[in-house]
């Protein structure tokens, strides 16, 4: 029986979340046992002209050509992922949305910038189906995996739904509030087994909003330790402005 093809693309992004993927160590072994890497530029040059099992992309869909490009890949992949923040939610790219599209272009590329033309950002399910969602920035291996493993099965996962302060608490943490910073962990996606605060940092949202987050608790806690709203709309727009074209 052969082994599922998969393949890896990269758009707009800093191909930190393929990083991971090469860097994952000995269980990149264990990877590589149940799967064949036909296409991954990080890794190697040889390319790949069949269809894919598997499709990584990683990055957000920033113009036309990027529009074809990741439609293209959708057919010839039978399972597309959304790998990391910048795929699944538009990531910091996603803050070019905020202004105007030709003011954007004229402040990085001068009077060159009709020659590169650019669209508002997307993340990729909002341009192509998406059957899987790794979300993060990077990405959280031990998620990754289970993911993988629920393709090769063939089941569904689902991303948590609760916020990243449940799996904060059970980690044992002292709340960011509490120390005198400010976290998004109320209002994000669990899944990465509050990564960041058990390394000392704040959650700054990259996993994307909960379907339901409980904004009212949240003003209760930006209104006890005195923190404007503003300010922290501001930080939840860093990673999440491309949800707003969901909603249109």
């Amino acid at each position: 029986m052969s082994k599922p093809k998969v393949a890896f693309f990269d758009f707009a992004c800093c191909e930190g979340c393929q990083l991971q993927v090469a860097n994952i160590g000995e269980l990149l072994i264990d990877v590589l046992d149940i799967i064949q890497v036909v296409e991954f530029r990080e890794v190697m040059s040889e390319k790949w002209d069949g269809e894919f099992d598997v499709s990584f992309v990683e990055g957000s869909i920033t113009d036309e050509h990027a529009v074809e490009r990741v439609k293209k890949i959708r057919e010839r992949s039978k399972i597309l992922v959304a790998l990391g923040s910048c795929a699944t939610i538009g990531g910091v790219n996603g803050m070019k949305n905020s202004f105007n599209l030709e003011e954007v272009g004229k402040y990085v590329y001068g009077e060159s910038y009709k020659f590169f033309p650019t669209i508002h950002t997307k993340a990729v399910h909002q341009v192509v189906k998406v059957d899987y969602f790794v979300n993060g920035c990077p990405i959280y291996i031990p998620e990754f995996v289970t993911v993988l493993k629920s393709i090769l099965q063939g089941i569904p996962y689902y991303v948590p739904e609760y916020p990243v302060c449940v799996e904060c608490k059970l980690n044992g943490n002292v709340c960011m509030y509490d120390r005198g910073l400010t976290c998004m962990g109320p209002v994000t996606k669990a899944g990465c087994n509050s990564w960041c605060i058990n390394n000392g940092n704040v959650c700054y949202g990259c996993r994307g909003l909960t379907i339901n987050p409980n904004t009212d608790g949240f003003k209760e806690v930006l209104k006890k330790y005195n923190i404007p709203e503003d300010f922290l709309i501001k930080k939840i727009e860093m990673y999440n402005k491309c949800k707003e074209l969901d909603q249109k």
